[in-house]
């Protein structure tokens, strides 16, 4: 796979088509040197370092905010939904900035860091307004990106002394955006929604996300990584919610016609993403195919025999065939968890375990830094 990491584009910047899931098991050494100092992050759950579990009032009272989230690594919740360790942990590791912390959690961390996380988990790209006007609800905890980008601005401002000084520390970063638990979509299919309905948002779901890029490039980014959504047509939430005859699954088990319009809404994605960077044409950008490598990984659980009938149930849930109950959601009284999340792909039915990370990390990650001018020291 690693042949398919570079997509050549006619202009100045790579479209570098990996995963933002990086992954380094717990022994790693932070030997690798990149061209950049600072990690900003905006985003949903897969890169939530415990944002969620501080928005007041409802934060404090998030599954995330107790047991079992946490019971792989360190033993004990951290705000990350998942066993253990998430996805921008084992980035941070990986480009040697291990010291990233939560917006939200700022105040009470050292003045030194290598990076802030603005995502917040089961957050949509679109503003509230433009759900709620659709009739699609979204929880009080969940911030969109535009709001995530107004924090990063009064975040600028706190660092920055002018703002030359605030542009010299965007051009001395890596910018990260992504929409990949596609939580406007999934909202969208679980409250009633169509495939042909959610269709016409994802016009405004890219338009969102790239002129988010722009406020960014004009604050002083030069660098900015994209991810692709996931194929939540595997999750167990959306096969739990959108029961659907036998012909509706692929060999996987996972609904095609969401699948095809996460397809869709990527294939889309890609080409604003060359559109802008015709727009901005010294910018770096790059393009992480979420999509193809979780696949992947759901494909090897399916085949391997070491997964038995677990790829897409969730680890941490209770009932029916994909172990997921949104009214006993993980983290609720008696519900039970698997002995061993590390057999798993789904940990709560919405998130990823942290071993699905690791193993993602393998297929690309690793292959992949060299071309992001990262260097082993």
């Amino acid at each position: 796979m690693t042949q398919k990491l570079i997509k050549n584009c006619p202009y100045t910047f790579k479209i570098l088509s990996v995963v933002l899931i990086l992954g380094v098991t717990a022994s790693s050494q932070n030997t690798t040197k990149c061209p950049f100092q600072y990690l900003y992050h905006f985003g949903d759950g897969v890169t939530d370092i415990g944002n969620s579990v501080k928005v007041l009032p409802v934060g404090p009272f998030l599954p995330a905010a107790r047991s079992p989230y946490g019971i792989t690594f360190p033993g004990t919740p951290t705000g990350r939904w998942s066993d253990g360790l998430i996805d921008f942990d084992f980035a941070a590791r990986d480009f040697g900035l291990p010291n990233i912390v939560p917006y939200l959690g700022l105040r009470n961390s050292s003045s030194s860091n290598d990076g802030v996380i603005f995502s917040v988990a089961r957050s949509p790209v679109l503003d509230r307004l433009f759900l709620l006007s659709r009739g699609i609800l979204v929880p009080s905890y969940a911030i969109p990106l535009s709001r995530q980008i107004s924090w990063f601005k009064t975040y600028l401002r706190s660092v920055s002394s002018n703002p030359t000084d605030g542009a010299n520390r965007l051009a001395n970063s890596a910018i990260f955006l992504g929409d990949v638990e596609a939580n406007d979509i999934g909202y969208a299919l679980t409250q009633g929604k169509s495939i042909q309905q959610v269709q016409t948002y994802v016009p405004s779901i890219i338009k969102s996300q790239i002129n988010a890029a722009r406020e960014l490039i004009r604050l002083g980014s030069t660098r900015i990584f994209y991810a692709g959504s996931g194929p939540i047509g595997c999750y167990p939430y959306i096969l739990t919610a959108l029961p659907s005859s036998s012909s509706a699954y692929d060999n996987l088990g996972c609904l095609k016609s969401v699948n095809d319009l996460i397809l869709s809404k990527n294939e889309a994605f890609q080409q604003a993403i060359t559109n802008l960077s015709m727009e901005f044409p010294n910018l770096n950008i790059q393009y992480a195919d979420y999509f193809q490598a979780a696949v992947s990984v759901i494909n090897q659980t399916s085949t391997s025999g070491t997964g038995g009938n677990v790829a897409l149930k969730a680890c941490c849930g209770i009932g029916g065939k994909y172990n997921y109950n949104e009214k006993r959601f993980c983290g609720s009284p008696r519900v039970p968890v698997c002995l061993n999340p590390s057999k798993y792909i789904f940990w709560d039915g919405l998130h990823l375990t942290q071993e699905t990370q690791r193993r993602i990390e393998k297929i690309l990650i690793e292959p992949a830094l060299p071309v992001l001018n990262c260097t082993s020291q």
